[in-house]
C-alpha cells in the first residue's frame, strides 16, 4: 500500500508560484502513473496533471494547461507540481494520488491511493 503526503501549499498573491510536492512511500514508486487534482469548496474535484510512471509523459485539465508543470524523481518517490500565474480561481485543496492505471487517467475513481491534500489560496 502506497502513502502520500503533501507539502508546499499557502497564501499566494495573483501572479504568483508555488510548488508543491509529494512524498511517496510503502510502495514501488516508479509503477505508479501519478495525478494531481484539486477541490475548491462547493465544487466538484477536478483532474489537474497527470504524469506517466517513467516521468516521460504528462497531460493536464484545460484549465492549467501552459501555467503548471507536472514533474517526478522516482529516486526520490516524489512529485511535483510547479504552479506559475496562479490566479484566484486556482484557490482549492490539491491532492496527489497513484493509479495503476496505464496512460493518463483523469477520473478520481481510477486512482487507488491519496494523500490528505494542502491549501492553495490565491489572492487577488
Amino acid at each position: 500500500q502506497v502513502q502520500l503526503q503533501e507539502s508546499g501549499g499557502g497564501l499566494v498573491q495573483a501572479g504568483g508560484s508555488l510548488r508543491l510536492s509529494c512524498a511517496a512511500s510503502g510502495g514501488t514508486f516508479s509503477r505508479y502513473t501519478m495525478g494531481w487534482f484539486r477541490q475548491a469548496p462547493g465544487k466538484e474535484r477536478e483532474f489537474v496533471a497527470a504524469i506517466t510512471r517513467s516521468g516521460g509523459t504528462t497531460d493536464y485539465g484545460d484549465s492549467v494547461k501552459g501555467r503548471f508543470t507536472i514533474s517526478r524523481d522516482n529516486a526520490k518517490n516524489t512529485v511535483y507540481l510547479q504552479m506559475n500565474g496562479l490566479k484566484p480561481e486556482d484557490t482549492a485543496v490539491y491532492s496527489c494520488a497513484a493509479s495503476g492505471v496505464v496512460g493518463f487517467p483523469t477520473g478520481a475513481g481510477q486512482y487507488a491511493y491519496w494523500g490528505q491534500g494542502t491549501q492553495v489560496t490565491v489572492s487577488s
